[in-house]
């Protein structure tokens, strides 16, 4: 297991009825900008939760956040909270909300010309400061809630970038399961995939002796295995929705990547997905997981058989007919969520493998725990998913 340090500030509210303790966590003379995706917070009332909840402070509003949010809508928050002085944000909503609210948070306190600098600049500009936030979740996926992480697509470049920072982890999250009764279908789905391809991230590498990270990970995997189908089939189910929620904070809140080496690029890959065909950030994650399994079968074999084993079942057989038979239990279970895994099903045409190849190659990028994916194993990878 290698060396690590890990801190996590962020206090997490969780149950029935914790909305309305929204108030008691921000301070009593907080100029309050409240940001929020499409609308569907007033469909589902929470929005009215919180507006009561914060009935006595001054409270201004920020709308129409993108599922996956736009670095040209985030700026014009930046600009709001300048001309306002606003100083604590409030993001109710799903993770692209919160990733947005992370980035405002940021820019708005940037002294630099481009807040944008962050993604392109990641390792070597990062915030200095950040304007305080809080969230309430109403959909569990991105672990956003509990991470200082933040993925953000300029449409202008068509690009997707993420960076982090401790200066934009949460003070707090208000998590209620009873949100996700009035979720749709796809939105659940995209949840549990989400969730489950960023346990993968972190756990489907290569073997160094970290037996607890491992079962920690496993036991994520396993409950979104067991409760993700009982929330998609019953979606009242206060119990499935409660265990879902509190697996996909777990699943990215740093605690399964203490002393183990990572992939993401799982992650990297889809993002051009998104970046050119706006599809779902999860269904581009469905789409390449089975890929980088495929392709990368021998580097990540020990861990592969281990996942097939404890997770699925599978013991018998050669190796490579039991790796086979693990990615084919993967793609089972995201096609039993109702999210497909080729690139076909989502009318990406052959032509986009070799502009993300291309842009891979210009990046002189290698991807992986082992940084052994480069332009021409992500083509491979892709090709793979036709």
């Amino acid at each position: 297991m290698y060396n690590f340090e890990y801190r996590n500030p962020v206090k997490i509210i969780f149950g029935k009825g914790s909305i309305p303790k929204v108030a008691d966590e921000i301070p009593e003379n907080a100029k309050i900008l409240m940001t929020y995706g499409g609308g569907s917070i007033k469909r589902t009332g929470v929005y009215d939760q919180v507006k009561n909840a914060l009935k006595n402070f001054d409270l201004f509003e920020f709308g129409g956040i993108e599922p996956n949010p736009h670095y040209e809508t985030c700026m014009k928050a930046v600009e709001l909270i300048k001309n306002e002085k606003i100083d604590f944000l409030l993001a109710v909503g799903g993770g692209s909300v919160i990733d947005a609210t992370k980035f405002i948070a940021a820019g708005a306190l940037y002294p630099g010309k481009d807040p944008w600098d962050f993604f392109v600049q990641r390792y070597i500009i990062e915030p200095d400061k950040a304007i305080p936030f809080g969230a309430v979740l109403t959909l569990p996926a991105t672990g956003s809630e509990m991470n200082g992480n933040a993925v953000i697509t300029r449409i202008s470049t068509q690009e997707k970038l993420a960076f982090g920072s401790p200066k934009v982890l949460p003070q707090f999250s208000i998590l209620d399961p009873e949100c996700v009764f009035t979720l749709p279908d796809r939105q659940v789905a995209n949840g549990i995939v989400d969730a489950f391809v960023h346990v993968m991230e972190q756990y489907l590498t290569f073997p160094v002796n970290s037996p607890l990270q491992d079962r920690f990970a496993e036991g994520i995997l396993l409950t979104l295995v067991e409760e993700g189908p009982k929330v998609i089939a019953n979606r009242n189910d206060y119990e499935a929705a409660a265990n879902f929620m509190w697996s996909a904070t777990l699943a990215l809140n740093g605690l399964i990547a203490t002393g183990v080496p990572q992939d993401w690029g799982t992650h990297m890959i889809g993002h051009e997905l998104t970046a050119y065909h706006g599809i779902d950030h999860a269904r581009t994650l469905a789409i390449v997981l089975p890929g980088i399994m495929q392709i990368k079968r021998q580097s990540k074999k020990e861990k592969i058989l281990q996942y097939g084993e404890r997770i699925w079942g599978i013991t018998e057989g050669t190796d490579d007919e039991r790796i086979d038979k693990t990615i084919a239990k993967t793609v089972d279970f995201f096609e039993s969520m109702g999210v497909p895994c080729t690139l076909p099903e989502y009318d990406v045409p052959v032509e986009t493998i070799a502009k993300i190849k291309e842009r891979f190659k210009e990046r002189e990028s290698k991807l992986g725990e082992n940084k052994d994916i480069g332009y021409q194993e992500v083509e491979a990878i892709l090709k793979s998913r036709l």
